[in-house]
């Protein structure tokens, strides 16, 4: 056990400030500390010597316990994330221009308004997060977005419902990289991208459940007791997130480390799983915020996933505008919201069919570069005719490619850093706020005067879509050559040790392949 001493000067003892005080010398032990980590190696022993079978039925309990806990959850609190986000699409089917006096393309500014916002908080708060619990952090920053979205309805003028959309965006930051951090602290990484995809069909569901509930809000209560049916829109979504928050603090998990209501042998055995799959575990301490944040600038494979994340989310931004394109098929505002719930959930049944695969494959460039053609496909259709029929089969074909493309970039990119703790989660934030930049722009894309075709916008966002599958190309091809680094190491016997205790790993000194820290042996990323 170890010991360290602390003197402190109380009443009665002269000092050197000249106050007097009895010096009382106090011990503090650190052996709490020291138990855990001795009952957490006693614990990967015996898991060590654990057959399949064992193995596998642990395993399975613990996976439903946090299943349990951590999807519902976040896939309800995505829903209601970018419900708060892109209701100004529905609202905007409403009286929302003509009772705010919105002109020329005030309507792209209010939209691309939050993502200046959301940018600013995305790398502190993704920082922050590996030092505070979870479940507190993203339940505190749901209830503000909540409170900021639900405040829309008061606004007056332009300028006003502009500072709320800046603000909102900022409260929205920690959600989105926060959540798939602490879904890469608890997977695998053939566990991970499935979960992604259940995750961001929180994405897919909101639009379609978006818009089920503007048609039935500026149906049914535009004008009730002297209130816009778009007001009623943001009333009644902000609400129901404020109290979604409250819940999310007692039901998210927290770290493998620190959830309490799971056995020590369940947290233990949380962490050993992700040793044996990444030959790291997670020691929330192991590296210091400003550490962390400089290995991850110094992984030149963070810049490439970084552009790839870009692209991807440039190729989506049509979704801000979705219906308003659908709208100039000619149909009235309800039919209009109503035709846009089919695409979504087919859309999230695509992304569960093709991350499944991709997990169950070792797969992710390849899956990205097929969906992605069927998004520039999409595209190509959609500027190329007026048909109305041959124009819905596009407009099917837009989301069906991008979205689960963009799922499986999620995933991608949270397993191919390796820990510690606080790298990968710079790696993540870096690469969702530079991403999301492509949304401050991207909302330009479609203004209302090139309807009904979007021939501009049609087209960019094609192109878009292609670079984004040669990008998934180019990644795979540098990841392929680092696996035949990390191979030629390890068969020339000079890779990295890996059985240091839980917490020293970061603290030693590492070989490089490639600019980044060299895996464990037996590690491979993934293609």
């Amino acid at each position: 056990m170890e010991a360290f001493r602390v003197d402190e000067p109380t009443k009665g003892t002269k000092t050197s400030g000249g106050e007097v005080g009895h010096r009382i010398e106090t011990v503090v032990t650190v052996a709490d500390h020291d138990a855990a980590d001795e009952q957490r190696a006693a614990f990967f022993e015996q898991f060590d010597s654990a057959g399949g079978e064992w193995h596998r039925g642990m395993a399975r309990r613990l996976m439903r316990k946090i299943d349990a806990h951590l999807l519902p959850m976040l896939i309800l609190m995505y829903l209601l994330n970018f419900l708060d986000r892109n209701n100004l699409s529905q609202a905007r089917l409403g009286t929302l221009e003509a009772d705010l006096m919105m002109t020329g393309t005030d309507f792209n500014l209010a939209t691309s308004i939050l993502f200046v916002g959301y940018l600013l908080m995305q790398l502190p708060s993704n920082l922050l997060l590996t030092r505070v619990r979870p479940s507190i952090y993203l339940g505190a920053a749901m209830s503000i977005w909540g409170i900021i979205s639900t405040a829309q309805a008061a606004v007056r003028t332009f300028a006003s419902l502009v500072v709320c959309r800046f603000f909102l965006g900022f409260a929205e930051a920690p959600f989105f990289p926060g959540a798939v951090f602490l879904m890469s602290s608890w997977y695998t990484r053939a566990e991970l991208a499935h979960r992604i995809a259940w995750f961001y069909s929180g994405h897919s569901l909101a639009n379609a459940f978006g818009g089920l509930l503007g048609a039935g809000v500026l149906g049914n209560l535009s004008g009730a007791h002297g209130i816009s049916g778009w007001r009623w829109l943001f009333i009644i979504e902000g609400t129901v997130t404020i109290g979604s928050a409250i819940c999310s603090t007692f039901v998210l998990p927290d770290y493998p480390a620190t959830t309490r209501w799971l056995t020590a042998e369940e947290r233990a055995y949380a962490q050993w799983r992700l040793v044996r799959d990444a030959g790291e575990g997670d020691a929330a301490g192991a590296s210091t915020v400003r550490e962390g944040l400089a290995l991850a600038l110094r992984d030149p494979r963070l810049y490439l996933f970084t552009l790839l994340q870009h692209a991807s989310l440039l190729s989506q931004t049509f979704q801000y505008f979705f219906p308003t394109i659908v709208q100039t098929l000619g149909y009235g505002t309800i039919e209009t919201l109503l035709l846009t719930v089919p695409v979504w959930v087919l859309a999230f049944v695509v992304s569960l069919i093709t991350t499944y695969t991709a997990g169950r494959y070792a797969d992710r460039s390849i899956h990205i570069i097929c969906l992605m053609l069927i998004s520039v496909a999409g595209n190509i259709i959609v500027v190329s005719t007026l048909s109305t029929g041959v124009r819905i089969f596009a407009l099917f074909l837009l989301p069906l490619g991008s979205v689960p493309a963009y799922q499986t970039i999620l995933a991608w990119v949270a397993n191919s850093f390796p820990r510690p703790l606080v790298k990968r989660s710079a790696c993540i934030s870096i690469a969702n706020m530079i991403g999301n930049s492509a949304n401050i722009y991207g909302t330009y894309m479609y203004p209302a005067s090139d309807g009904p075709r979007y021939l501009a916008g049609g087209s960019s966002t094609a192109a878009v879509a292609l670079l984004t599958a040669l990008l998934a190309l180019a990644v795979r091809l540098v990841l392929r050559q680092q696996n035949r680094a990390l191979a030629a190491r390890e068969g020339a016997g000079d890779a990295p040790a890996h059985e240091a205790a839980p917490g020293e790993q970061a603290r030693r000194p590492r070989a490089t392949v490639g600019g980044a820290l060299a895996a464990p042996p037996g590690f491979r990323y993934i293609l």
